[in-house]
């Protein structure tokens, strides 16, 4: 591991250490995929369990709660979820995801206080560690040229079902690089360089190697690309090629 790395393995190690030995549960802010991954490479060396959660199911950025052997209370997660609405619909921009992004990062947050943003055609909203929302709220009034009014959605978390696209696709073999490239319509060679280059990740974990095989159900996040959930085998063509199904997350 690299020295960034080192230290926030310990990081993690000393909220792991410090929930068993006071008997409280702890909390990280928000992880990114590598981070995550991390965590788990060291899991061996924590002191307590742990559980992870970004508000709702598939969230990409996740919250640590190291959770000590005896706990005798009821606990959440301290985030919370805001959502955005334009207080004038009629002359309100079309913001996207860097739009929403810009504005929050304008106001002097740290990137991991807060977790993922969803930004879309019908729906506006992210997730912040709950010590930070008063400050959003009452410093972000506009985005772009539009005012925005904020609003705090009940409970840690939302019952979101994030948007897709069913798209189909070809390949000689489910290898994650013949995949990688049919999704993205690179080169296998490109493909190849994104894994290498660590930046394609399979159920939350970082996978360097194009000897995976892709199943049903496997979420894949590929760097500069989006999230992917593969699907099944359609069939064989002709020349024993394998049409398949995915989502791509929008």
């Amino acid at each position: 591991m690299n020295e960034e790395a080192t230290y926030f393995a310990k990081r993690c190690m000393d909220l792991s250490k410090q929930a068993n030995r006071k008997g409280i549960v702890t909390f990280s802010d928000f992880l990114t995929i590598n981070e995550q991954l991390i965590l788990k490479q060291n899991k061996d060396k924590l002191e307590s369990e742990y559980q992870m959660s970004g508000g709702y199911e598939y969230a990409e950025r996740q919250m640590v709660a190291f959770i000590p052997d005896a706990l005798f209370y009821e606990w959440d997660y301290p985030m919370q979820c805001v959502r955005i609405r334009p207080a004038y619909p009629k002359f309100a921009e079309q913001l996207s995801h860097r739009d929403v992004l810009g504005a929050l990062m304008s106001l002097g947050i740290e990137r991991s206080k807060i977790g993922d943003l969803i930004v879309n055609e019908t729906d506006m909203f992210f997730f912040a560690k709950e010590e930070i929302v008063p400050y959003i709220s009452d410093q972000l009034t506009s985005i772009r040229h539009t005012v925005v009014t904020l609003e705090i959605e009940a409970g840690s978390h939302l019952d979101y079902v994030p948007h897709f696209e069913e798209r189909e696709a070809i390949v000689t073999s489910n290898r994650l690089d013949a995949v990688i490239a049919a999704i993205c319509k690179i080169s296998r060679a490109a493909s190849l360089k994104l894994i290498q280059e660590g930046k394609i990740f399979v159920n939350g974990a970082e996978c360097l190697h194009n000897t995976y095989y892709c199943k049903q159900g496997d979420l894949l996040s590929i760097r500069g690309f989006g999230k992917v959930r593969f699907g099944e085998t359609l069939g064989v063509t002709k020349k024993d090629r394998i049409r398949f199904s995915y989502q791509l997350f929008t």
